[in-house]
């Protein structure tokens, strides 16, 4: 059987500028397209977990208005094994502003982020998923919800044996002790810096800024460095994971086919540092769509490792 996941987090409906570079500040500039997209870390983070072969059960929270219907209708027509949606007609559902920017054959993007409803989770509604969360195998959050849900979820999930994997993006402080009941931690190196004081440029930072978090209480760091891969630091020391070659025209959530990628193969059994393996190769095909939201399918990622294997 297909192993069990639990994502809590948030989703966003995101309005997508492509442009041929950003703006300059007060500067209006003609987009070449746009698009509207379902996003939000956590609902990504849960498509990617999904089309990589797990059980998956999404929570998330959502306002009463028309980005609502929005989600609930993309969440319906992803085919989640289940979903918890918590609903407030007080706040907004959140959304951001994405601009993409391709240049030289390189696309990056910068992204503006209203939280909304993500931020306004409850311990009663925490509570309410308790029953959920405390039969999962793998349980995977962000930082786009308010941290005391967060760690609530955390704490569900290390008293019932799961495996606990924190995305910690966006970055907002969070604490020792927060960072010693998590399984796995995986920055990117703008957050890893963040994390530590330690500028990731190499695998030789990358090594350095995985030994301080370690030293915070984190036993497995996996810190993803764009197109030099990935650094992946366990009980069995470092070892550094390429990226796959890819075309990219959409670079916008790339880090979260990453995440779920890699929470699917551990709940399924797979070692950490094959789940790294296969959640880089997921990573490299997803940048090839366009939209955060689109996320590539089991048989795409597989015939990309293994023309890397040949």
């Amino acid at each position: 059987m297909a192993g069990k996941v639990c994502v809590f987090g948030s989703f966003n409906f995101d309005m997508v500028a492509r442009v041929s570079r950003f703006p300059f500040p007060g500067e209006s500039l003609v987009a070449n397209s746009s698009m509207t997209s379902a996003g939000g870390k956590g609902a990504n983070q849960a498509t990617a977990a999904l089309k990589s072969g797990a059980n998956v059960h999404y929570i998330g929270k959502i306002g009463e208005d028309a980005f609502g219907q929005y989600a609930r209708r993309h969440l319906k027509s992803v085919g989640f094994n289940a979903v918890t949606l918590l609903v407030t007609n007080e706040i907004s559902t959140g959304n951001s502003l994405v601009y993409v920017a391709e240049r030289d054959g390189d696309a990056e993007n910068m992204i503006a982020v209203d939280p909304g409803a993500n931020m306004t989770v409850t311990d009663d509604e925490i509570t309410q998923c308790e029953p959920t969360i405390s039969c999962a195998d793998v349980v995977l959050v962000q930082l786009e919800n308010n941290l005391q849900a967060i760690e609530r979820v955390i704490a569900i999930g290390k008293a019932n044996n799961a495996f606990v994997i924190l995305n910690p993006a966006p970055w907002q402080p969070v604490t020792s002790e927060m960072l010693q009941q998590v399984d796995l931690i995986t920055p990117n190196s703008t957050e890893a810096w963040l994390i530590t004081g330690c500028k990731v440029e190499d695998y030789e930072s990358a090594s350095q800024a995985a030994d301080l978090i370690h030293a915070k209480g984190c036993k497995n760091v996996i810190i993803t460095m764009g197109s030099l891969g990935a650094l992946l630091s366990d009980d069995e020391g470092k070892m550094i994971i390429p990226c796959f070659p890819s075309q990219p025209i959409d670079t916008t959530g790339a880090g979260d086919a990453f995440n779920g990628a890699l929470a699917a193969r551990l709940a399924m059994g797979d070692s950490i540092r094959f789940a790294t393996r296969f959640a880089s190769a997921y990573a490299a095909v997803s940048v090839e769509k366009l939209g955060a939201g689109t996320l590539p399918d089991l048989s795409e990622v597989e015939e990309r490792l293994l023309a890397q294997s040949i």
